[in-house]
Order: C-alpha cells, then sequence, then structure tokens
C-alpha cells in the first residue's frame, strides 16, 4: 500500500466531510480494512495502547494494576509524553483533599454543571460526569508515581469554585515524567519512533490490530518499517487532537487559518483518528476546535505567557490598543474570551493583539514570571505612562480604565464585563507594572470520535461499540462541547485511559 497516496486521499475525503460526517461512512470500508487472513504478524501484545500523553500513560499504569502481563505504548515521536507534555500542568478535581483542606465545597455534579454551561448545552453529560466521579482516582496515580503541586488551588475561568491543582513545574511534564517512570517500574514497553499507520480486523468485524511503522522519522520524512502487531485485548487510540493540522482544522472552521498559531507539538496532525473515521467511527463536534486566549504571540507553543496569563488574568486587565479600554471578561470561559480577542484588528484588519496590564507585586506570586521577563515575552513598566508610550495607546482613556478598574477591585462588582471580582480583592492595578500581550492558539480539538462511558468506539453503522476498539482522551468528540473549561482536559484524559484499561482488562 503506498503510504504517501494512501493517508492524502483519506485526508481529502474526511476534511469535506464536516460535522455530517457519519452518513458518508458505510458498512464496505471495512472492505478496506486490513483483515486477519491476509495478515504476517510481527508481534503480539496483550494490550497496544497507541499515543503516550497522559491518556496512554494511565491506561497503561492502571491495565498494568489489574493484572495485565504485556503492556506497550507505542508513540510517532523521538519522546514520550505528546501534547500532554506541554499541557500547562492543570488539573480540576472536585471534592478534592486541598478542597477539603481549604474548605471548598464541590461536587461532580457541579464540576459538570460547570462544564455543561461553557460546552453551550451540547457536551456529553454522562461522560462528563463519569470523569468527574474519578477525578481524584486520577490524581492518586499521579500522586504515587511522585507528581508534586502548588499547595493552593486556582479557580479558572468558567469553573465556579477553585478546584485545579498546578504542577510545580507549571506544565504537563510534571505528570508525565512521573508516570513514564511508573510505566517503566511496571514493565510496561515504551517504544518510540514508532507510527500508527492502520487497524487490522478478523472476520467478524473486531480489531484485533494495528499496522505500525517503526523507525519512523517525521522530521525526515521517513516512515519507517511497516509491523503489523497483534492485540490480544484490544487496541487503544490515545493519540491526541489535530491542532497542527491546519487544513483539516480550516476544513471544520475557516477562520483558524496559519493566522492562528498552536500551542501543539507538530505530532498532532490527527492520523489516527481519520483512520478511525474511514472505518466507521463516528464524528462528533469536528467543527469545535479550542483556542487559548492566555497564549502570546510572542513565543511559540504553549510557552511561558500562557501559564502566567492563567494565573494573572483575575487581577489583570486585558486593553485594546486601540482604544486603551478593557473589551472583555479576563476569566470568562475560554471561546468568548478568543473571539473577542480575535476581533482585535488594527485599521487594515490585521491582528493587534492586546495587553495584559498586571501589578508587578501580584505578577511576582507566580513563579514563571521570572522566565517570562527573562526571556523578553513581558515586559517590566515603572509607570502607566510608560506603557501607553511602548504600545502607542491613548493615555488618558488608559490612566481612565486603570482608575475604574480599581473602582471595582474596591466595590467588588464589576460594572464592564461582570467579572467575578473575588481573587482580586485588595489587588489594585499600581505600578510598577508587567505586560503580556496576549493572542488565541489553537489549544484543544473537541472535536473526534464517538466513544461511550466505558471508552467502546460506537460504530455509525450499527450505532454499538467496534469491538475490540477503544479510545480516550483528545482524540474523542462530544465530552466538552463547544468550549471546554481549561483544566478539564487531564482528568478527562486520564480517567478515560484508566476506563479503558478497566474495560479491556474485563473482556
Amino acid at each position: 500500500m503506498a503510504k504517501k497516496g494512501y493517508q492524502a486521499d483519506r485526508r481529502k475525503f474526511l476534511a469535506g466531510m464536516g460535522m455530517a460526517g457519519a452518513a458518508a461512512l458505510t458498512a464496505p470500508a471495512l472492505n478496506a480494512v486490513a483483515s486477519e487472513s491476509n495478515v504476517k504478524w510481527g508481534e503480539e501484545h496483550e494490550v497496544v495502547i497507541i499515543g503516550s500523553g497522559f491518556t496512554g500513560l494511565a491506561a497503561a499504569i492502571e491495565a498494568k494494576k489489574l493484572g495485565a502481563k504485556d503492556v506497550v505504548v507505542y508513540d510517532k515521536m523521538p519522546y514520550f509524553g505528546g501534547n500532554s507534555t506541554f499541557n500547562g500542568g492543570l488539573f480540576a478535581v472536585p471534592n478534592s483533599p486541598l478542597q477539603k483542606e481549604k474548605g471548598v465545597k464541590d461536587s461532580p455534579e457541579t464540576m459538570t454543571a460547570d462544564q455543561m454551561k461553557a460546552g453551550r448545552g451540547v457536551a456529553y453529560e454522562d461522560l462528563l460526569l463519569h470523569v468527574a466521579k474519578h477525578a481524584n482516582e486520577a490524581l492518586q496515580m499521579t500522586l504515587d508515581a511522585g507528581s508534586e503541586y502548588f499547595p493552593y488551588l486556582q479557580q479558572l475561568g468558567g469553573h465556579s469554585v477553585p478546584r485545579t491543582y498546578q504542577t510545580t513545574v507549571a506544565c504537563g511534564a510534571g505528570i508525565i515524567q512521573p508516570l513514564v517512570n511508573q510505566c517503566k517500574k511496571l514493565g510496561v514497553k515504551l517504544v518510540s519512533r514508532a507510527k500508527f499507520d492502520s487497524l487490522v480486523f478478523d472476520e467478524k468485524g473486531t480489531v484485533i490490530g494495528a499496522k505500525i511503522l517503526t523507525g519512523h522519522y517525521y522530521d525526515r520524512g521517513v516512515e519507517g518499517t511497516e509491523v503489523n502487531v497483534r492485540a490480544q485485548r484490544g487496541v487503544l487510540i490515545a493519540t491526541g487532537g489535530f491542532a497542527r493540522n491546519v487544513e483539516l482544522r480550516k476544513a471544520q472552521d475557516p477562520t483558524l487559518t496559519e493566522e492562528v498559531p498552536s500551542t501543539n507539538p507538530p505530532s498532532a496532525t490527527g492520523e489516527a483518528l481519520l483512520e478511525m473515521f474511514r472505518v466507521g467511527a463516528v464524528p462528533v463536534h469536528m467543527a469545535h476546535i479550542q483556542t487559548g486566549p492566555w497564549a502570546s504571540p510572542d513565543e511559540d507553543g504553549f510557552g511561558y505567557v500562557s501559564n502566567y496569563s492563567i494565573y494573572n488574568f483575575a487581577h489583570s486587565i486585558s486593553v485594546y490598543i486601540k482604544t486603551g479600554k478593557r473589551f472583555m471578561n479576563e476569566i470568562a470561559d475560554r471561546k468568548t474570551r478568543s473571539d473577542a480577542q480575535l476581533a482585535c484588528r488594527d485599521d487594515k484588519g490585521n491582528p493587534l493583539p492586546p495587553i495584559t496590564i498586571t501589578s508587578y507585586e501580584h505578577a511576582k506570586e507566580h513563579p514563571t514570571l521570572k522566565k517570562v521577563l527573562k526571556y523578553g515575552v513581558g515586559w517590566k513598566f515603572d509607570s502607566i505612562e510608560e506603557v501607553a508610550a511602548h504600545y502607542k495607546i491613548p493615555l488618558e482613556p488608559l490612566k481612565a480604565q486603570v482608575e475604574e478598574y480599581n473602582g471595582y477591585v474596591k466595590s467588588g462588582v464589576d460594572e464592564q464585563f461582570g467579572k467575578p471580582m473575588a481573587k482580586a480583592e485588595g489587588k489594585y492595578l499600581q505600578a510598577p507594572f508587567v505586560v503580556v500581550r496576549n493572542w488565541p492558539k489553537v489549544h484543544y480539538c473537541q472535536g473526534g470520535a464517538q466513544i461511550d462511558v466505558d471508552a467502546h468506539v460506537i460504530d455509525s453503522n450499527t450505532w454499538k461499540p467496534i469491538p475490540g476498539l477503544y479510545a480516550g482522551g483528545e482524540v474523542t468528540g462530544g465530552m466538552h462541547g463547544v468550549s471546554r473549561l481549561g483544566s478539564c482536559s487531564i482528568p478527562d484524559c486520564m480517567v478515560m485511559g484508566m476506563t479503558a484499561a478497566r474495560t479491556m482488562m474485563k473482556s
């Protein structure tokens, strides 16, 4: 099979499919799928996992704990962790030990309600509630592996209470590295530079393995050597989203052009997702692609500004450079803020990234500030006049805005945009200031393959599970609806990875 032509044809088919694509997937699609009768097996494993992020590693650890003797995890990159490594390390957990310590009242139902609201009512409530009810188990898995978190909770945009943990390294690597080490201790086989190609079915339509390209070098154009891997209990697809596949995301949302960068690494291109669609999986919410309003146009990928902004938005103001005025609630849900930022343009219609102004006194509370200043992606100013002059902002409106906002800090009521002011209590905007620029980056794809609460992939032909095929995390759709709340990807990925392992081990 010619790899390049095959992949291109598949992308062309799916790119035009959009949200109504399920109807286009019919039973004959399986005729093109490799079947047991003409496969020469190169390897055989009890549990086969594709992708080494939060979902894949959690599944591997859980499978081992449940008695699996032979678990393998494949990743096409030269390192393990995928996009999860670049994640912000923010982990939402209801009824967590830290909430109980701080006296915060919360519940899985409350967290689910917050997510349903952000998802504009079209998120899958059963999946959300399942994840929320098991989030503490996922947190404990990371703690058992050696992850470390700050001793405080954050209340991110759209959350009704503080429920978010933050790793002490302020990124997902603080979870991924311990999980990788735990996998090694448990005897999980971890294979890098191994790209998933396609699924293998038996004559009854059950997934019994996968074709893997070993020795894959994505950055050199080397596809690798084909190896057919037999899976005794099933195959878990845990490969993440397609944020780096510009053509695929533009097919769903034409506004997400090259003008909007991504926080994701080069690996987030969605081939495994497209393969699942090709064999009959149901496409869900493919047009719901989230951008991160805390990202910076002054650094690549997720960067340092992202976590800095997430922490500081609650007691900062975001200002449109042309007017010197605020233009949004700084801790609204991500879509609301990203849409507002993308509307910030110059007179010719070009992007004009807004700035976020924070008092240095409060900005320095977050550990990433040192790197923000060190690497020149944020700047310190001694007066509001310096800020205005540097960014060519009209001074008087800016001064008036700062004064007006400080009045809201005093009263506890934001009369401009209704931002909850509890986290801003006593935190007036006063010199010296730290300023960063913000511009959305494609961060998370809410769309993907439909699954049930047991992590089975659903077949568009029968509306029943595709036997032997499981998925979890960003490669799936429906969990978050229109907009995902920040810090909810880690519980989603880890819980569904653990769920997939539990389902497989019962098979």
